[in-house]
């Protein structure tokens, strides 16, 4: 693109989180309307999110877009998002294909937009090098459908781009499934993981052939040895494999204790009711929020562990160690790609009941693939409760650029001594608590861990530290 007029500059509305970019060019001011060059950055979610997948590309080059038009779909280690744009016109390059990892910071496609003649735009910038794809990859190839499979015809909600999540996507493709053939029944026309299957059932049933059945577990002399198989790692599983190096990479050390739940569970059993009469019967009240809060209470006194710290590897003298002000407290939650760990802000302004409604939310988000930026960003301590699928003691391990974490067994009913040697019944939860061993000691976690455990064997004291 030549210039032909003088250069001016064009002011944008900041984007939201996944949708920031920016871009220069040229355009000929002999003319009412002019053309302009926008490259779309992906922009940086934080977290130490250095790159994401490219799941799918929803547009092609010389499609036509408009301001909050679908882009593409990318997933990080945390969350599936769909990107939308931020400018109206035509794409012009992709600068990623499906399947490709892009980093932040950097364009994902470039968008000539039309500016009024009074609008200035600055001079180019240099493409960044090397370019990560070819100047104009092809869209996302369709796999051709299986030959035993028939072809109704395509419902009107498939018809353009296909509603669905990665996990249908990557059955699909596992089956060789054109997903553009599968009748839909989910909201606005998403198709369901259900479908999928009763589309393949449909399919083997009208071939006659009989749908694939589970393997049995006895191991006879007559049983087939399944074949060895070599999958891609993808997703969400590819970028654990670089952030769980990273952190690996840490010294860890890790504090277990156990703790005496019988209070606590006299209070949750008058306070349930309570909560669920708040909310209108929408939130069910967990152990989960008394932990987090707890663990909010506990961070006053320990504020060393609400923190990030910050290393160059260039320069590794050149350390800091940035404490927090909010307790946001990130915790796992379960999601159709995996364990995602989304953050509860400002623990401590918060009560048990807010902190509930506040869990309750973020799940239902995870298990919709829905989460936002702010929900996955800053988290500043972190809590997995490991007791919800089983188990009791765990190692885990820290969160970078945060410094601790802690995970929760499951609760058992277990011998005990009480004050006067007679042996009860006790209700006993393990909690394991991992630090950074750059930063934190033993004994600064062993006092957390003490604070925490008194909290929650004796909850009253948490009423006498609400504000």
């Amino acid at each position: 693109m030549q210039a032909t007029g003088g250069l001016c500059r064009r002011q944008h509305p900041a984007g939201t989180a996944w949708q920031a970019g920016g871009g220069r060019g040229l355009h000929s001011s002999a003319a009412c309307h002019a053309k302009v060059l926008r490259p779309f950055l992906l922009a940086d979610i934080g977290e130490g999110i250095a790159e994401v997948e490219v799941l799918q590309w929803h547009v092609a080059v010389g499609d036509e877009v408009d301001d909050f038009d679908p882009l593409c779909e990318v997933q990080s280690d945390k969350a599936t998002v769909e990107i939308t744009s931020r400018y109206a016109g035509t794409i012009k390059k992709l600068y990623y294909e499906t399947g490709d990892m892009a980093p932040t910071g950097q364009p994902l496609c470039d968008i000539e937009c039309e500016i009024e003649d009074d609008e200035d735009v600055a001079a180019p910038a240099a493409e960044p090098e090397p370019e990560p794809a070819s100047a104009a990859p092809t869209p996302e190839p369709v796999p051709e459908p299986v030959a035993a499979v028939p072809t109704p015809s395509v419902p009107a909600a498939n018809v353009g781009k296909v509603l669905t999540t990665p996990a249908v996507r990557r059955l699909a493709r596992e089956h060789e499934l054109d997903l553009s053939l599968v009748p839909a029944t989910g909201k606005d026309g998403r198709i369901l993981k259900e479908d999928v299957l009763n589309f393949m059932a449909s399919a083997d049933s009208a071939a006659g052939t009989p749908a694939p059945m589970a393997s049995p577990t006895s191991r006879g002399l007559g049983s087939a040895v399944p074949e060895d198989k070599t999958v891609a790692v993808t997703g969400i599983q590819r970028i654990m494999v670089k952030t769980m190096t990273a952190a690996t990479a840490v010294p860890h050390f890790t504090y277990c204790d156990e703790i005496d739940m019988g209070a606590l569970v006299e209070l949750r059993g008058k306070l349930k009711p309570v909560c669920a009469a708040a909310t209108g019967g929408e939130v069910n009240l967990t152990y989960m929020p008394f932990f987090i809060k707890a663990a909010s209470l506990a961070l006053t006194r320990t504020p060393i562990l609400n923190a990030h710290l910050h290393t160059d590897e260039a320069q590794p003298d050149d350390v800091e160690l940035t404490y927090k002000g909010a307790h946001n407290i990130s915790v796992a939650v379960a999601s159709p790609q995996g364990l995602i760990v989304p953050n509860i802000k400002h623990v401590q302004s918060l009560s048990i009941f807010e902190i509930a409604s506040e869990l309750a939310r973020l799940s239902s988000l995870a298990e919709a693939g829905q989460l936002g930026r702010d929900d996955l960003s800053d988290g500043t301590f972190a809590l997995s409760n490991i007791g919800a699928i089983g188990g009791t003691y765990a190692t885990p391990v820290v969160m970078l650029p945060q410094v601790a974490i802690g995970a929760l067994g499951r609760m058992q009913k277990l011998p005990r001594f009480d004050s006067e040697g007679n042996v009860v019944a006790a209700s006993i939860l393990n909690a394991s608590w991992s630090a950074d061993h750059r930063v934190i000691d033993g004994a600064t976690m062993a006092t957390f861990g003490n604070d925490w455990k008194a909290y929650v064997e004796q909850p009253e004291l948490m009423l006498a530290e609400l504000r």
